[in-house]
């Protein structure tokens, strides 16, 4: 990662720019490790407060860490930290949205979308069939009244995230037409 100091009233040795390359270049790999970053780094000093900001262009967007201290050093880790935050999130989104293979029609037409892993089927002579679910569909998490909601009379169980815990949660419809709640 090539990286840009300017110095105002503040000035660094080449002792201390080597130590700070070392953390800017983890920034760069968490980046793309495959294609050269540009990181500007501007340190002021204002009476005994060291500021520190930090910006990298990451295709269209601009990161941006601030981080302040009375130790340059600590400025600068500051925001370096708030940076690989950044960085971190920015991948994962892009990594995320951008990975779905497009599906050609008659394709679409032979499958049928599935909540559920395994249809369940009580007749041991016919052939039992594994449902596949799409994990890069957008999902929100519910909370427990709108997952019991989403059940109709068909399904037996929902798996779902709760939207106060964050956690994985299953529904299961009882016999008695009751239900049954398994948090992970």
């Amino acid at each position: 990662m090539k990286i840009t100091y300017t110095g105002r009233q503040v000035e660094l040795a080449p002792a201390q720019l080597k130590k700070l390359e070392g953390r800017f270049a983890k920034i760069g790999i968490l980046l793309d490790g495959r294609r050269e970053c540009e990181a500007h780094v501007i340190l002021s000093l204002e009476r005994h407060l060291h500021h520190a900001e930090a910006t990298i262009r990451y295709f269209n967007h601009q990161l941006v860490g601030l981080g302040s201290s009375n130790d340059l050093f600590t400025a600068i880790h500051s925001a370096a930290e708030k940076l690989e935050k950044q960085a971190v999130k920015a991948r994962t989104k892009w990594r995320d949205t951008k990975r779905t293979p497009r599906k050609a029609t008659s394709e679409v037409e032979g499958e049928r979308p599935a909540e559920t892993d395994i249809e369940p089927e009580p007749e041991s002579g016919v052939e039992r069939r594994v449902y596949r679910v799409n994990h890069h569909q957008k999902r929100k998490p519910m909370t427990l009244e709108e997952a019991l909601l989403q059940m109709d009379k068909k399904r037996d169980y929902l798996v779902y995230r709760d939207a106060e815990t964050d956690r994985t949660c299953v529904v299961v419809r009882r016999r008695d037409g009751d239900f049954d709640l398994v948090e992970a």
